[in-house]
């Protein structure tokens, strides 16, 4: 009887998609919408969260430097308004919000020069 190489596994991962408008998109290769495919766990093995989004969407999608015009202390800086499946994520519990598959993150600025 075979053994399973769980090396071969792939980690299970969710879909969703997320939106930038007001000019974040700048920072993001001047792309309005990404599909993207994350790990379902977090490195503590914890389900991800709106927060861990937040981080990847830093390291990994971001393209421009300019990380400040965008989070402030890992956090999303305020004056972005944040929307899960059309919900101000307020509601929905901020960085702790479990993400779901298909879920639709979109980020507002809402920062205007002056």
């Amino acid at each position: 009887m075979g053994t399973i190489d769980s090396s071969k596994t792939p980690a299970p991962s969710i879909a969703i998609s997320v939106e930038f408008t007001g000019g974040l998109e700048m920072l993001f290769d001047n792309r309005k919408s990404h599909q993207l495919s994350l790990p379902a766990i977090d490195d503590a093995g914890l389900p991800v969260t709106a927060g861990f989004l937040v981080r990847y969407l830093c390291d990994h999608v971001m393209t421009d430097q300019r990380k400040e015009f965008f989070v402030i202390d890992d956090a999303v800086r305020p004056g972005i308004l944040v929307l899960i499946n059309d919900a101000d994520w307020e509601l929905e519990g901020e960085e702790q919000y479990q993400l779901q598959p298909k879920d639709n993150v979109i980020f507002v600025s809402t920062l205007h020069g002056g």
